[in-house]
């Protein structure tokens, strides 16, 4: 094997050339400590950067950090991080046009991710990372590219990627075991959520999910207060949601939506320091919400909406431009359609005309003439017959309480349990509504079919992302800005690709839930890498998705085609 020696005679060589010349390091290098794979090499100082990998056959972590999934991916997530941190200690001296010296891994944000950019195993650890090769104008700046991979990539590695007995590690790999097994334990505790005292729950601004500073520690109602056992931090206090349906009340500013939206964040194991490390929820928790203009195709929203005027019937509704009340009865079907059993909700971001049709209204428009059945009169039934329970944030209607079974009052950013009280208001204050079902609830399993997926853009094959936002399939783009609970680019970019393995699945035959549940054991048996397209082998830059994103993204392909 060539090794470090050969690199540098290489780079001297190259020096000056053009930048086509820079294919010349595609190969393997064999380094005092690990070896360096040189995989791809962009075409052009603007492209994307150059795909590199390393290598460590010794790296000295003892078996019992990675001797689960959930330890394994915890410690993977840390390496990653201590490796974007040591480049943040040796950053490259800023060089050249374009990408010139941008060394990055995908390290991530505040959420512990199964990630494709290091793998761990007993034999050899490995970690994928991205350069941009150096060049004035297009010359190649070799001597720069020396500093690079010869002098500073090292250092690098030495510093992240070999075991030092760190505490952090342990404490890192801890909590977020902690976390994953509160989660486990929340059916058996009756919960939806838990959320441990002490917790931060509010962050930074909309656009920095660090917690706030100063912020106030969340304590929980003494009547709603429940302890957990840990492995490693014993048992911990904190606040349960029962299953049902739960209210968020309260005035405006007291904290109701951030409450909502750490049950929401609650999904994932978060880091040290995060302030909701122990607050959980169950992992198949759906946000819903409004989405005009989405795109709707043969989803079953009768339950919600029957008998509009010209149509026929809402059984298999489709629409390139839905409204609020369409997409969101849309939303709540998709989500059941692939397993939720958790439903969270803001009336901020829902069609008031879904959410309640109150006494008055329904005096002056009858019953007759509306067609949409409210979500109040389904709220119960969802949970009564199908086990579905519902949290939402609700400060505009006090008709909920009269299907609430739990009522949780912010005060201050503090819960209080106000159920007795809001049980007396609906005693004292009579609802006089009447209650609008014309029939039980009910859905169909859809089946999507193959031609639904063409990643092609005439002859090239288009396959990406533009942030968490946005998927790129041949010529159709997919808007995922609604869908909030992605929370990486890395997981949409993940997602692109997996909808493009899914069409192996779409033979007509099986649902979409059958064709989810495929992809998923695909990944739990081979991890991320089989999600990777032809021509991209050791994709740097993927990370664990939920079947429910990835339905929804799937949902909201406008040429998704249903038999």
């Amino acid at each position: 094997m060539k090794d470090s020696h050969y690199l540098t005679r290489i780079l001297e060589r190259i020096d000056g050339q053009g930048y086509k010349a820079y294919q010349d390091l595609r190969g393997s290098y064999q380094f005092k400590n690990f070896i360096l794979y040189v995989e791809h090499v962009q075409r052009d100082p603007y492209a994307s950067p150059s795909l590199l990998r390393v290598e460590l056959e010794d790296h000295q972590y003892p078996h019992h950090l990675f001797k689960n999934q959930v330890r394994k991916v915890a410690l993977e997530d840390y390496l990653a991080r201590s490796f974007q941190k040591a480049i943040y200690s040796h950053p490259p001296p800023r060089m050249g046009t374009g990408r010139s010296g941008d060394f990055k891994i995908d390290s991530g944000g505040q959420e512990i991710l199964e990630r494709s950019c290091v793998n761990i195993s007993p034999r050899k650890l490995e970690a994928r990372f991205t350069v941009g090769l150096p060049a004035r104008g297009r010359r190649i700046m070799g001597k720069e590219s020396k500093q690079l991979l010869v002098n500073i990539l090292p250092l690098l590695v030495n510093e992240s990627c070999f075991y030092t007995n760190d505490p952090a590690v342990e404490s890192h790999l801890n909590l977020s075991e902690d976390a994953h097994v509160i989660r486990e334990e929340l059916n058996e505790l009756g919960l939806v959520a838990f959320l441990a005292d002490g917790s931060i729950l509010p962050r930074r601004s909309g656009v920095c999910s660090q917690p706030l500073k100063k912020a106030i520690p969340l304590k929980s109602p003494p009547s709603m207060q429940v302890s957990v056992s840990t492995p490693h931090h014993g048992v911990v206090t904190g606040m349960g949601l029962p299953e049902g349906v739960t209210l968020i009340v309260g005035g405006g500013y007291h904290g109701k939506s951030t409450l909502l939206q750490a049950v929401e964040a609650g999904i994932y194991n978060h880091l040290p320091g995060d302030g909701r490390e122990l607050v959980v929820s169950r992992e198949s928790a759906v946000k819903i919400r409004a989405e005009d203009g989405r795109s709707i195709q043969k989803t079953d929203i009768s339950s919600f909406i029957h008998e509009p005027p010209f149509m026929e019937s809402t059984q298999e509704f489709s629409t390139p431009n839905a409204s609020g009340s369409t997409s969101q009865a849309a939303n709540i079907v998709e989500a059941l359609e692939v397993g939720s059993k958790l439903l969270l909700f803001d009336e901020d971001t829902s069609a008031t005309n879904f959410m309640i049709r109150d006494e008055r209204m329904q005096a002056l428009v009858k019953n007759h003439q509306e067609p949409i059945t409210p979500f109040i009169d389904r709220v119960t039934e969802l949970y009564e017959s199908m086990g579905v329970s519902t949290v939402m944030v609700m400060g505009g209607s006090g008709d909920y309480f009269e299907v609430a079974d739990t009522v949780i009052m912010m005060d201050r950013y503090q819960p209080h349990n106000r159920t007795r009280e809001a049980r007396m208001v609906a005693q004292e204050i009579p609802n006089r509504r009447s209650r609008e079902v014309p029939h039980h609830f009910t859905y169909h399993q859809r089946t999507p079919l193959k031609n639904s997926i063409n990643p092609y853009q005439g002859r090239r094959m288009k396959l990406s992302s533009r942030g968490k936002d946005t998927i790129l399939l041949g010529s159709d783009t997919i808007d995922l800005s609604q869908v909030k609970q992605v929370v990486d680019p890395s997981q949409t970019r993940a997602m692109a690709y997996a909808l493009y393995h899914a069409q192996q699945y779409m033979d007509g035959q099986h649902t979409i839930q059958e064709i989810l549940s495929r992809v998923e054991a695909d990944l739990e048996k081979e991890g991320l890498d089989v999600l990777s397209p032809p021509g991209r082998k050791n994709s740097p830059d993927l990370a664990r998705f939920r079947p429910y994103e990835l339905a929804a993204a799937l949902n909201r392909l406008r040429s998704l085609d249903i038999k």
